[in-house]
């Protein structure tokens, strides 16, 4: 049975308002108060696992200890299929530019590289997450979720953030760049993690 959470504060281990926001939205319905890494001045530890789960780990600990507080990280990101599953745990790597994160660079590379590999419609690929709730004393407990689509081109869409706008989820029509917050939070990666770590460690909504 996974521990539950019995605090009125959390740590969200991400220097990403988008996420942060989305993870504040998730957690609406509680009695939480969410809190930014960034505004703690917390350090972001360097991701040098090579899965979703290492890195999120890495993340969640290190919020953990600084702040002394139990923190929740999230690790994910967009496995293309007709590229082996890039870019993967790479994704945010993939948007870096001198000048900060540019994910219509990191959207276009995509593409360019289905193009240069010839890969055939549809262009099947999945967002991936992983969430992982880690204590203070060291204890973590972990949840992943996906989403599957293909990957489409123009990129459509102005909501959400990184690479949503060229991702049309299997059974819809429209991007998660073209959603609003609500309907893609009932059917994200994210969204089907949050799911799991709320009845995992925190019990059902309160009516």
């Amino acid at each position: 049975m996974s521990r539950r959470f019995s605090g009125s504060k959390l740590v969200a281990a991400t220097h990403n308002r988008g996420k942060l926001e989305e993870i504040r939205h998730l957690f609406a319905a509680f009695p939480v108060e969410i809190l930014a890494a960034a505004d703690l001045g917390l350090a972001e530890p360097a991701e040098t696992e090579t899965t979703f789960l290492g890195n999120a780990r890495i993340k969640a600990h290190a919020a953990a200890k600084a702040s002394g507080l139990p923190a929740l990280a999230d690790d994910s990101g967009i496995a293309v299929d007709g590229l082996g599953g890039a870019p993967g745990v790479h994704t945010a790597d993939w948007a870096e530019t001198p000048g900060g994160r540019d994910f219509v660079q990191a959207m276009t590379r995509v593409w360019r590289e289905l193009d240069a590999a010839a890969v055939p419609e549809p262009r099947t690929a999945r967002f991936l997450c992983t969430l992982v709730l880690a204590w203070p004393d060291g204890h973590d407990e972990a949840f992943e979720g996906r989403i599957e689509g293909r990957c489409v081109w123009p990129m459509r869409g102005s909501q959400g953030h990184g690479y949503d706008p060229m991702f049309q989820p299997d059974g819809f029509d429209v991007t998660l760049g073209e959603m609003d917050r609500w309907e893609k939070n009932r059917i994200s990666h994210r969204g089907n993690a949050f799911r799991k770590l709320i009845a995992g460690c925190f019990g059902p909504e309160p009516a």
